[in-house]
């Protein structure tokens, strides 16, 4: 047996020469052949080097096999639509590849929205959770403060408020606003109703429009049983309910809510907002150091008198004694827009306290007011109150005729007191009603209820008055 035979470096390097030219030779076959393939006939010509490459990358030997048959066959219909089935195949894997592309794409735009609304998400819940927190805070302080007031229910059915005027008012809130002639925060019905306004509150545009009743106004009452023709200021007699009733059935009015003070009340809170600026005149200044003294000596304060005519920076002391001038020109009509002088101004400066100041004049105040308004009534309040704009002030009945009567019954009382006493008589109150109803509640065809009708006939009689 023949040994093997060794490759000399000669061999090697002829092995490696013609291993080069093969190579060489079979990219030159590999290219021939895919232009072969794409187009035998030479009458096409591929625009798209990027399918070149792709169909290149996909033949391989059994496709070149097969073709080369179908070539050499004559089976061009065969060879056409192999062709054609390989440039499907290649555009199918383009379109696919730029489907995926625009996909993930989208993926990505999608997949940074949704990271940007979970962080806004996120945002949202936490300023969501503040605000509740900040709700609950402000909802229990508010309650803690008004756990203060000196809360009374009335019983609706016993204010006397006419279902029709009911209807005709509902788009009014009217609230009753006493302040009794009591020197010590006691409310009970030994006294009088000092000062009565109501604060007639539009629910739809927001104004408040408050006027007086004068106190010494002649109306229809009950007390203790019994009708009586009296001043108004006398039925507190019987209570706060009863004059909020007696109020409803002479004026046509729907007031079913009130709040209660007395002097030490208005003092005191004049002080808690460190006091108001008044216009005292030559003539109220004849009176009001007189009325200074006085509640000086019934509240223990040491104001000192007014000694000038003009802007006067007063206290609560003596804004009190200012709301209890009566002998000047305009007699009562000037003291309630006195009284309603000092409440606006009390309230523009209460709109300027800081959230200290407030809390301050809240524990100072809250104790001293009786109201029939619940927790519930009061929140609804409070933004109103927060923007108040009383648009009106003024003084009811707008005319009266004052007189004087012989042997006038003080309220519940049995007994005659002897002498003259004064009033003031509406001319005439259904005439006061109506014009009331056209000017603050913008009912221009108002016609008085038939009660306050035969109250007027019956007012007309005893006094003449017409």
């Amino acid at each position: 047996m023949a040994g093997k035979r060794f490759k000399t470096r000669k061999d090697k390097e002829e092995e490696k020469k013609e291993n080069k030219e093969n190579k060489e030779k079979q990219k030159i076959d590999n290219y021939d052949y895919i232009k072969f393939k794409m187009d035998p006939e030479e009458d096409y010509k591929l625009k798209d080097n990027d399918n070149d490459l792709k169909l290149k990358d996909n033949y391989n030997d059994s496709d070149k096999d097969n073709d080369l048959k179908l070539k050499d066959n004559g089976n061009t219909n065969l060879f056409a639509k192999r062709k054609q089935e390989k440039l499907n195949q290649v555009e199918f894997e383009e379109k696919l590849r730029k489907i995926q592309e625009k996909h993930n794409a989208k993926q990505k735009e999608l997949e940074k929205k949704n990271s940007t609304k979970k962080i806004i998400s996120r945002i949202l819940i936490i300023i969501i959770i503040v605000i509740l927190l900040v709700f609950l805070v402000v909802y229990f302080f508010v309650n803690g403060k008004l756990s203060q007031l000196n809360h009374k229910a009335l019983d609706t059915n016993q204010l006397g408020i006419d279902t029709s005027v009911q209807d005709e008012m509902k788009d009014y809130r009217n609230i009753a606003i006493l302040g009794v002639d009591s020197r010590s925060d006691t409310y009970s019905s030994d006294y009088r109703t000092d000062s009565i306004m109501v604060a007639s509150i539009n629910k739809k545009s927001g104004d408040i429009q408050l006027f007086s009743i004068y106190r010494d106004t002649y109306v229809q009452m009950e007390l203790n049983g019994k009708t009586y023709y009296d001043k108004i200021n006398h039925a507190y007699y019987n209570g706060a309910e009863n004059t909020i009733k007696t109020i409803n059935e002479n004026l046509d009015l729907n007031i079913d809510d009130y709040a209660l003070a007395d002097f030490n009340a208005v003092r005191d809170l004049v002080n808690a907002v460190g006091g108001i600026d008044l216009d005292i005149t030559r003539e109220e200044l004849k009176y009001i150091n007189d009325y200074i003294a006085d509640v000086n000596k019934v509240t223990g304060s040491k104001s000192k008198n007014i000694t000038s005519a003009g802007t006067q920076h007063v206290d609560g002391t003596q804004a009190v004694a200012y709301c209890r001038i009566r002998y000047t020109t305009g007699w009562d009509f000037k003291r309630t827009e006195r009284m309603r002088t000092v409440l606006q101004k009390t309230v523009n400066k209460i709109k300027s306290l800081s959230l200290t100041q407030l809390n301050s004049l809240l524990n100072e105040m809250l104790p001293k007011i009786e109201t029939s308004l619940s927790k519930t009534e009061i929140y609804t309040l409070i933004p109103q109150l927060l923007k108040m704009n009383i648009s009106k002030s003024f003084g009811w009945p707008y005319q009266t005729v004052g007189t004087e009567f012989d042997n006038a019954k003080y309220g519940p009382s049995d007994g005659v007191k002897t002498g003259k006493d004064y009033y003031g008589v509406p001319k005439t109150l259904e005439s006061n009603v109506v014009k009331l109803h056209q000017e603050v509640y913008g009912q221009t065809n108002y016609t008085a209820s038939e009660n306050v009708k035969t109250i007027s006939e019956k007012i007309k009689t005893i006094t003449g008055v017409k």
